[in-house]
């Protein structure tokens, strides 16, 4: 049987790109990227597909809605159209509200800029995610979408594991725990374990098959 590590890694060869990345969101500690990111976590709370979620935030960027402000100067229609383009559309009015909400709370509280978010709360996870889920949409699993992805550029957050991630873990037998993850890949590659992990537990990449790369690589 391959050991953990080379599960870990098989998975990684598998599943290289986090869900930010698959959105077009170049992350980095920057007000446009983490609002990007913010977006996303909003789409991807609700029971919908992730598939569809990423493509629904890929619209939304492509039509220019980047930036809080962008976001907000839009129409209610025009993000209905866009995420339709996106095939959101069991969640669209809704969402479309939601995220012209949170555009305003994101200029009003935080001037556009996640990172004061981040700044206020320092190495407090449980601030962070308080934080987080004051923005409509964005509850206790939105909160936790946001900062597994976020730790690639917050280093203090790492290592975030959610019960999505852990799920995961389990599933392809790895240990249950963020401890013993992280020695598995790293710190630096510790982001991108945990959304291939979410992969496997949303049954979007096969645990067996992960296995029996591990077990080829050996």
């Amino acid at each position: 049987m391959p050991d953990d590590r080379n599960v870990a890694r098989a998975l990684l060869d598998r599943q290289s790109r986090t869900y930010a990345e698959e959105a077009g969101i170049a992350l980095a500690d920057r007000p446009g990227p983490l609002y990007q990111l913010l977006v996303l976590a909003t789409l991807l709370s609700t029971r919908i597909r992730a598939s569809v979620a990423v493509a629904a935030a890929r619209e939304l960027f492509a039509a220019g809605y980047r930036t809080p402000q962008a976001m907000e100067a839009a129409t209610w229609q025009d993000r209905v159209d866009a995420l339709g383009r996106g095939h959101y559309r069991r969640y669209d009015e809704r969402t479309a509200t939601m995220l012209g909400t949170g555009a305003r709370l994101c200029l009003d509280r935080w001037h556009g800029d996640l990172r004061r978010l981040h700044q206020e709360a320092g190495a407090d996870r449980a601030a962070l995610r308080r934080l987080l889920t004051e923005f409509p949409g964005i509850g206790p699993t939105g909160a936790d979408i946001f900062l597994r992805e976020a730790q690639s550029v917050w280093p203090d957050v790492r290592p975030y594991a959610d019960r999505r991630t852990l799920a995961g873990a389990k599933r392809l037998g790895l240990p249950a725990s963020p401890g013993d993850l992280v020695g598995l890949v790293g710190e630096a590659d510790f982001g991108r374990l945990a959304s291939a992990l979410v992969r496997v537990a949303l049954g979007e990449e096969s645990a067996g098959e992960v296995s029996r790369s591990a077990a080829t690589a050996r």
